[in-house]
């Protein structure tokens, strides 16, 4: 039984030494192979620290300075400033032009709000497409603002569907409105039971919300037809 033992540990221990040989020879024989990939690794690890620390980081805080005047003339309600500038502040447009998602996501969904309010639909389904935030309320206004801009071109039945969407992003009492939204632009497309379905659901689910206390007129005003 103890010469079982030895003769086990003694091939163990030869499998190990013929391993660790061939590793050795492996490296041995592609030394230079091995150096040159290690030293790519470590140069582009140093480039992208580099420009993260030296080009992105100066950029991204440049960026956010310049979005705290358009910022101020959106909650004042001066959407074409807000957007545009005024030759001594930038607006919303030139930034997403000269710094991208640098000066933080929501750059597109400001942007595509004040093209809303300004009556240029196209321009911002666009800008609220490429909102790509993480942040469910205001992905769902986003997502809400869309179908506010397909109503604009008169397609219905786009505009529905996104606001659909936006109600299925947020469980809450912001979900009511975009129901609402979708009931009437339902209605709009002629279909009564998808409308009375979103009316219902907002008296079921959020009856609490603004929404929720005037609902029970339009669910009377469409079973009364």
């Amino acid at each position: 039984m103890s010469n079982e033992k030895n003769d086990k540990a003694k091939e163990n221990t030869a499998s190990v030494v013929e391993a660790v040989s061939r590793t050795e020879l492996f490296f041995s024989s592609n030394k230079v192979a091995i150096t040159a990939v290690v030293t790519v690794l470590i140069l582009a690890g140093l480039g992208i620290f580099l420009w993260h620390k030296f080009g992105y980081l100066p950029k991204s805080e440049e960026a956010q300075e310049q979005m705290f005047p358009a910022e101020a003339n959106f909650r004042e309600g001066e959407y074409e400033l807000a957007l545009n500038g005024d030759g001594n502040v930038l607006g919303f447009a030139q930034i997403i032009e000269d710094y991208g998602a640098k000066a933080g996501k929501a750059v597109y969904f400001y942007a595509g709000v004040c093209e809303l309010q300004l009556g240029n639909y196209n321009e911002a389904i666009g800008y609220l497409s490429s909102y790509k935030g993480k942040d469910k309320i205001l992905l769902a206004r986003a997502t809400a603002c869309i179908g506010d801009a397909y109503v604009g071109l008169n397609d219905y039945a786009k505009a529905v569907g996104y606001f659909e969407k936006a109600a299925a992003t947020v469980d809450n009492i912001y979900a009511a409105g975009y129901l609402l939204k979708a009931g009437v632009t339902y209605e709009e497309l002629g279909q009564k039971d998808k409308a009375l379905a979103a009316y219902k659901k907002i008296k079921d689910s959020y009856p609490q919300s603004m929404e929720g206390y005037d609902i029970d007129k339009y669910i009377s005003r469409i079973e009364a037809e």
